[in-house]
């Protein structure tokens, strides 16, 4: 870090990371023996979200002998970071069954720091980008052990720590509590879809397409596209309308999926295993979002993007689109943009 730090009590200390953990190491490096009926998962980097290890679908799972094998030191005292491919991503462990693999690291904070202190020191924004500028490698960026131990940062006394964390912590219950009322609302809002446009539907309502009122995938980078820096969203990252976060890279070392340009309501959904419910609306993107061409998205120029959000959230379109991307000749289940244009 080029800026001095700015200290601003005489009793706030200028520390490391390394100076407020008992260890920080990384996952493991070899291969464990995966097993569906195992209770073990096997978490990377990109099942760490929002302070929480998110269990996915897709997650692969060990039992508890190749658990035994590569087990780290993992306790109530322990914050998971993701250090390859997507960095960043925080987690705090709560004694879930699984262990780690190399795209994360794990820190277990000394008995005599406040823990959730040191979890708000590495999501701020100041650490994010501490990371991305010190990441190496061209394909997939990485962030080195001894560059996480090095991290400068403000140490206050245990009380003023405690403190502050309790500040916000108390914002990240009211956002938890915002979030799962935004949820009980469109469950509200998704079967009232179903009861006016569904079961009440008239008989000489007009029976149309998609693509009378929609236009897909509208733009894409071309040579023409001058920002360095993109905020990129994969499809795992979006799930029933919820953004779980974007990576933050240069456009030269952004996987090739990296090409479709959205604006301000446009209706995204995975065209790849439509099942897993890869979808939602985008809010005021900025103007250097790009997503994955794994996206179908979708511009509402003559209709209110809400409704075709919530026709395609229905459980009838999810299972209808499932059944058509389940007959592709692809690899795995997969639509085209036109399957979605001819409902």
């Amino acid at each position: 870090m080029d800026d001095k730090l700015s200290i601003p009590k005489c009793d706030w200390e200028e520390v490391t990371l390394q100076d407020v953990v008992s260890i920080l190491g990384d996952g493991l490096h070899g291969t464990p023996e995966y097993d569906d009926s195992g209770e073990y998962y096997f978490i990377n980097g990109n099942n760490l979200s929002n302070g929480k290890i998110v269990i996915k679908e897709n997650t692969k799972r060990a039992t508890k002998e190749e658990f035994e094998k590569y087990k780290k030191d993992l306790n109530e005292r322990t914050i998971l970071v993701s250090i390859n491919g997507t960095l960043g991503n925080i987690a705090l462990y709560n004694n879930e069954k699984c262990f780690l693999g190399k795209s994360a690291c794990y820190f277990n904070i000394r008995d005599d720091v406040e823990k959730s202190f040191i979890r708000y020191t590495v999501t701020n924004k100041k650490f994010q980008d501490y990371i991305s500028n010190f990441a190496h490698g061209t394909t997939i960026k990485n962030v080195s052990l001894k560059t996480m131990r090095e991290y400068p940062f403000l140490l206050p006394p245990l009380p003023e720590q405690r403190a502050i964390a309790a500040v916000l912590s108390s914002l990240d219950d009211k956002i938890d509590l915002l979030h799962r009322q935004n949820k009980t609302l469109e469950a509200i809002a998704e079967t009232l879809f179903r009861q006016w446009f569904v079961e009440e539907a008239q008989e000489d309502w007009a029976i149309v397409k998609v693509g009378d009122f929609v236009k897909t995938n509208v733009s894409s980078i071309n040579k023409g596209f001058n920002i360095q820096t993109i905020q990129y969203l994969d499809t795992g990252s979006l799930t029933e309308g919820k953004i779980e976060g974007f990576q933050n890279l240069d456009i030269g070392d952004a996987p090739s999926r990296a090409r479709r340009i959205v604006q301000h309501n446009d209706v995204l959904i995975s065209t790849v295993r439509p099942n897993q419910k890869h979808y939602g609306v985008l809010k005021n993107p900025a103007e250097n979002v790009i997503v994955s061409t794994g996206f179908c998205v979708i511009s509402c120029d003559k209709i209110d993007p809400h409704f075709i959000y919530l026709l395609l959230a229905t459980d009838d379109m999810t299972e209808y689109l499932h059944s058509i991307a389940e007959g592709s000749t692809s690899a795995y289940p997969s639509l085209k943009p036109s399957d979605i244009e001819s409902f």
